[in-house]
């Protein structure tokens, strides 16, 4: 699907949909816990769907009820019910998910299965190293990673595995989920500073809810390397917290807060100002680049205010550079993006396709080595965005459209269905001018 924007102002207010990181992790969990649970999730995509076909792959049972998900978990052995048992030789499609994959993986190592992993687009180039390295050290065998589908027999150990910081925090969370179904302590080590740390918080927070304490110490190793020690006991295993919520999405609502600051003002309800998401940090960037940004309840608003060039570090929250891209590329002056590396690993070269799209629409941007720079201008020319098969880069293009003086076409817009099936009728709503046509 192709789709076309007729430059028009965004304002009005707007409902958060459903938090896909936290959906991800909180079906792991309720699907590795004796007993039932029921989750609410306002929305799905193609991600979250991932996770689910998974999980039923390997036993669990999902009904749907409206916005209610009912797990029924992984069967339990007849020693214990705290024990879970994946059905044998089950094959896990993770789509094109990320997280489905690298939370997947040691879940299913734990399990000891036999399971077989596979996905579509980039994912099979998408990397595993060091969990995957890891997971071998940690007892499990594994077939040749970069292909699919990826196959895994033995059983995972409990015990210690090692992790650098500056990698993939989901391969913290994944060896995380698994660490209960182990059979004696687990730590994970991971040396200092942990790129992307909130998305770890993430993880702890859900496996706290049901009932996994995870213990945190800071220390220095004998030749001085200062390292973050996780520690998971058999003592707190998974146990169903009976109900929970999925909360609103500081990711996608960053997309809207954004046009908030280029057009009228934008509000998104159903969010929690206290979230553990790193996305949250999308008010503090826009204030940064000069926005006027207020909070309230469960609402964050975001206006024009005086735009203004800055420089940022968004090691934090990588996701949110497309979106704040387009904001600086009509703020006077100049901004540059720094800490933008793992960018290059997502569903494309992000650094590359936020330049390129950005500037077929008539921004000044460029790459330097992992930073993005660019100076801003008044407005942007239009033209044809290629969003290769990348859900943020198709949203990107949709709010820079805003302030184009021509028509906007984005090539591929259907990919937004990966993450926000929605967004195009949520643009509408918010005054957006939108035209599909099938490709």
């Amino acid at each position: 699907m192709d789709v076309t924007i007729t430059p028009h102002a965004i304002e009005g207010s707007i409902e958060a949909i459903a938090s896909k990181s936290m959906a991800h992790r909180l079906l792991i969990c309720a699907a590795l816990c004796p007993g039932p649970t029921t989750i609410r999730c306002t929305t799905s995509s193609k991600d979250i769907e991932a996770t689910i076909s998974c999980l039923e792959a390997l036993g669990a049972r999902i009904e749907r009820d409206g916005d209610l998900l009912r797990v029924m978990p992984l069967p339990g052995s007849a020693a214990s019910d705290n024990i879970r048992q994946g059905a044998r030789g089950a094959l896990l499609d993770c789509g094109e998910s990320g997280s489905t994959l690298r939370f997947m993986l040691p879940v299913a190592c734990a399990l000891g299965c036999e399971a077989s992993l596979t996905g579509h687009g980039r994912l099979a180039q998408r990397p595993l190293s060091p969990l995957y390295e890891e997971l071998i050290a940690g007892g499990s065998d594994l077939s040749e990673q970069g292909t699919f589908p990826l196959k895994t027999s033995g059983t995972l150990r409990p015990g210690r595995f090692e992790l650098p910081g500056n990698v993939s925090s989901q391969y913290i969370s994944g060896l995380l989920l698994a660490a209960p179904l182990l059979a004696g302590p687990t730590e994970v080590c991971v040396t200092e500073p942990i790129e992307s740390r909130p998305y770890v918080n993430l993880t702890t927070s859900a496996l706290k809810t049901f009932g996994v304490l995870v213990e945190e110490l800071r220390d220095v190793t004998e030749n001085g390397t200062r390292v973050t020690r996780f520690l998971v006991s058999p003592s707190t295993p998974y146990r169903s917290c009976g109900s929970v919520n999925v909360e609103g999405d500081w990711s996608n609502a960053g997309f809207w807060l954004a046009a908030g600051a280029l057009g009228r003002g934008v509000s998104v309800t159903g969010l929690d100002l206290a979230s553990r998401q790193g996305d949250r940090s999308m008010l503090a960037a826009l204030a940064k680049l000069g926005a006027r940004v207020e909070r309230s309840g469960d609402t964050a608003s975001v206006s024009g205010g005086a735009p203004t060039g800055c420089e940022m570090n968004v090691a934090d929250f990588p996701d949110l550079v497309p979106p704040l891209a387009a904001v600086a590329a009509l703020a006077p002056g100049a901004t540059r993006l720094t800490g933008c590396g793992r960018l290059r690993l997502k569903e494309s070269d992000r650094i590359e396709t936020v330049c390129t799209g950005l500037a077929a629409l008539g921004a000044s941007i460029t790459s330097e080595g992992d930073d993005i720079v660019i100076h801003g201008r008044g407005s942007l020319d239009g033209g044809e965005v290629d969003a290769a098969n990348d859900h943020r880069i198709a949203m990107m293009a949709a709010i820079a459209a805003s302030r184009c003086t021509a028509p906007v076409t984005i090539r591929g817009a259907g990919c937004v269905q990966k993450s926000y099936p929605a967004f195009f009728e949520d643009y509408a709503k918010l005054g957006g001018r939108v035209t599909r046509t099938e490709a």
